[in-house]
């Protein structure tokens, strides 16, 4: 009895890579590529697919529902997209401009990617990996944080003008004192 439930398992460990080995595998990430998302500024999100399976991906539909109309407005591209198919050893990039209405915490959860990993199979659902949570500074934080500061730098160099310059100008006055050339005298 030992001996033929080893050999079963055994036969079985054999197997199941002979059958999961025909069929496309999805990998997913997806991933904000800006430093710093801004309200107001535009925030890029780059969605990446990779077939890691043997045979092609089929019917292949990526959707994100994670970002609301009411917190974002979309600039350039689209939350959903399909390909009819994904070549085995090959990948897909997708990418979409959006624009943060609001300033506050996002939950940047996972997209939703469906396909079809060989002809005549049911559908197969997979999720992208999820950046997590993430900040929008309001934009006024942002340019307190990462402008140039042109007033307070102007208002710097006042303040520090007379106790530079003062002394500035009283060392002109006498070195040009005593640096007057003398009159030769015969």
């Amino acid at each position: 009895m030992r001996v033929s439930l080893s050999l079963w398992v055994a036969v079985l460990c054999t197997l199941a890579p002979v059958h999961g080995g025909d069929e496309a595998r999805l990998l997913a990430s997806k991933n904000l590529l800006n430093t710093y998302a801004v309200e107001g500024r535009d925030l890029t999100v780059q969605f990446n697919i990779y077939n890691v399976g043997s045979s092609a991906a089929l019917d292949v539909e990526l959707v994100d529902e994670s970002f609301s109309p009411e917190d974002f407005g979309i600039v350039s591209g689209a939350l959903t997209a399909k390909w009819e198919r994904i070549a085995p050893s090959s990948n897909v990039t997708h990418a979409v401009v959006l624009r943060p209405l609001k300033p506050g915490y996002v939950n940047f959860t996972a997209a939703t990617v469906s396909y079809l990993p060989h002809e005549g199979s049911s559908v197969m659902v997979g999720f992208t990996s999820a950046p997590g949570q993430g900040s929008i500074l309001a934009q006024r934080e942002f340019d307190r944080r990462f402008s140039a500061h042109y007033l307070d730098w102007m208002a710097f160099a006042v303040m520090t003008l007379p106790s530079v310059g003062v002394p500035l100008l009283l060392w002109y006055s006498s070195k040009s004192k005593y640096d007057a050339p003398k009159a030769k005298t015969k």
